[in-house]
């Protein structure tokens, strides 16, 4: 729909105006009271008098460009008041361009056909509250000095308020509109509430400025709804608002708290935001949803997404009619989405957001989650660190918030883990286990073998510590950590290696190896005399003497030939002693092992 904007007469006044002149020499463009001269204002104490007594309930007005006190309103209304319901009562209310000097109170005034008001100053307050206007309802390019109250006005086909002009306060609570209702360009100092609202028709409110609050919460939108434009110094909060129809909200800037939470999309939404926070508890999608965010923390706890909803990162600040929206008092911070707890992640897209702190324990089919662009989740802490008394060293990987708040809650080892926000309750092991793997497998089904190594690692974390694991199995899990980070750290796998090799060499060398390689005897035929010869091999010596007499070339390089074959599988075919037998025995057993978990955690890293 296209708005055509108001455009209020410079000069001439389009009605026979009052012939009284002004100090200063300036004309009087009221309304003349027929049949008179003047306007209601500038009558003579008979003739406004003799008007007022003639006025019936449900009479129209005509009082365009007339100059009211609070006095004088309060006269012409009461004179149009019903008996019987104590109402005022209007057929057609036209103050086009009227200057009221005080307040202006149409507090349950009837008005049967249009009340147009276009251009008129308030130099107070306005008030309309529980008015009932059954036609249209014009305020375009007002000027309140004061406060502006629409509670609970009914107006049956259209409201327009197009750039109105409010310095104060503007209450448009439980206002119900028929039709149409526009506010584009509409300028506000300070809140403005739109609470419980019903509007039938068309809802735009682009271009808006307000200086504090806006809170459209509880409203219901049947027809299509707008927001593009719309600048909040405080905080918009759209909580519990249902939209019936498709909604564009945005690009909107709001310096604190956009809010969302319980609403009620039914139809396609886009919504482009500036904002410090974006929260969406509870938050219903039935339809498509794009929400295109910069700055915001969101927060999507127990949001129902029924069909597609795609949060993505906007890197540039929004540009409308080719300029770039302001964006004051806001810190670029990124995109952060905060938890996830309780939502269907099957229809979530999620692009070049921050996940650092986000809070995935509870979420439903965390495993169909789609991760897309750049994105960041938390990062155990690296290097050497303390635990109680000893250094330890944690090695970089990828970890949920809530593996930090646990680490963090256990007291000792928790350096350099992120403590849980106060009043967050701290999630345990066996809990985050199950969150590990669905989003190793999201990860797994994308191709990304090294991001789901990580969530693997995590989740048999999680298992070791977990409280439901039998004691054998743990004891499993934490030999499997020790010898190789569970088959993904190959330095470690890699060290124990060289670790086994050096020991088995130390004992092939100290105990392996026989003190001389035993001389094979025979026997046979000699100088022609027959001979029985057989041969003869002695067991191998167990070596004797000081150890360092042990340690030498050649007793190294024979250990190290039966040590690299027994990682291979391979005997050696060396004479060993009883000790060397056994300890090659238990090589070929161990090394191989940590030969595999080598070359498996440098598959996971590598492989695509």
């Amino acid at each position: 729909m296209t708005v055509v904007p108001y455009r209020a007469a410079p000069d001439a006044s389009p009605w026979p105006h009052c012939d009284v002149a002004l100090p200063g020499g300036v004309e009087c463009r009221g309304r003349r009271v027929a049949p008179h001269n003047a306007c209601l204002a500038h009558l003579s104490g008979a003739d406004r008098s003799a008007y007022l007594a003639d006025l019936r309930p449900g009479a129209d007005l005509d009082h365009r460009g007339t100059c009211f006190t609070e006095e004088l309103l309060s006269e012409l209304l009461t004179a149009l008041t019903e008996p019987s319901s104590h109402k005022p009562r209007i057929g057609q209310a036209r103050f086009e361009r009227a200057t009221f000097r005080g307040d202006a109170r149409f507090d349950l005034v009837e008005i049967d056909s249009d009340a147009l008001f276009d251009g008129a100053k308030v130099a107070g307050d306005i008030s309309f509250n529980q008015a009932e206007i059954s036609g249209r309802a014009l305020f375009r390019q007002v000027k309140i000095g004061g406060n502006a109250g629409f509670d609970r006005m009914k107006v049956r086909r259209r409201a327009v308020f197009e750039r109105a002009e409010i310095d104060g306060n503007a209450w448009f609570d439980r206002m119900n509109v028929g039709g149409r209702a526009v506010f584009d360009g509409a300028k506000i100092g300070r809140d403005a509430c739109f609470k419980g609202v019903e509007i039938g028709g068309y809802f735009s409110f682009d271009q808006a400025d307000l200086g504090g609050d806006a809170r459209f919460d509880r409203s219901h939108f049947s027809g299509s709804a707008t927001f593009r434009r719309l600048r909040v110094g405080g905080q918009v909060s759209f909580l519990g608002a249902a939209f019936e129809r498709a909604a564009v909200i945005g690009p909107l800037v709001c310096a604190r708290v956009l809010t969302l939470s319980e609403a009620v999309f039914g139809a396609a939404v886009t919504m482009e935001a500036a904002a410090a926070t974006v929260r969406c508890w509870r938050t219903r999608w039935s339809s498509t949803a794009a929400l295109r965010l910069r700055y915001a923390a969101v927060d999507l706890s127990d949001a129902v997404v029924e069909s597609p909803l795609s949060i993505a990162a906007r890197s540039r600040p929004f540009i409308v009619d080719g300029e770039e929206l302001d964006e004051p008092g806001l810190l670029d911070a990124g995109v952060r989405v905060m938890s996830l707890r309780g939502v269907d992640a099957a229809h979530l897209v999620l692009t070049d957001v921050d996940l650092t702190d986000c809070l995935f324990a509870g979420t439903i089919h965390l495993d169909q989650l789609r991760l897309e662009g750049r994105y960041t989740l938390a990062v155990a802490p690296s290097g050497l660190r303390r635990r109680g008394t000893r250094p330890v060293r944690w090695t970089p990987r990828r970890a949920l918030a809530e593996e930090h708040h646990w680490r963090a809650a256990r007291g000792w080892g928790a350096d350099g883990w992120m403590p849980a926000p106060e009043g967050e309750e701290v999630q345990e092991p066996t809990a985050l286990a199950p969150v590990y793997r669905q989003l190793r497998k999201a990860f797994e089904d994308g191709k990304h073998e090294p991001g789901a190594a990580d969530f693997y690692y995590g989740e048999m974390e999680m298992r070791r510590h977990a409280d439901d694991i039998p004691w054998a199995e743990r004891t499993l899990l934490t030999a499997y950590w020790a010898l190789s980070g569970y088959g993904l750290r190959a330095s470690r796998a890699l060290g124990w290696l060289m670790v086994a090799m050096t020991a088995t060499v130390m004992a092939m060398m100290l105990w392996g190896l026989p003190q001389n390689d035993p001389k094979p005897t025979s026997t046979g035929t000699v100088a022609g005399r027959s001979v029985t010869m057989t041969t003869d091999i002695p067991g191998p010596v167990n070596p004797d003497g000081p150890y360092h007499e042990r340690l030498t070339t050649g007793r190294f390089e024979k250990s190290l030939r039966v040590v690299i074959n027994s990682v291979i599988f391979r005997s050696s075919d060396q004479n060993l002693t009883t000790a060397g037998t056994y300890t090659e025995m238990a090589s070929r057993l161990t090394e191989p092992v940590l030969l595999g978990f080598a070359v498996l955690a440098i598959r996971g890293r590598l492989k695509r």
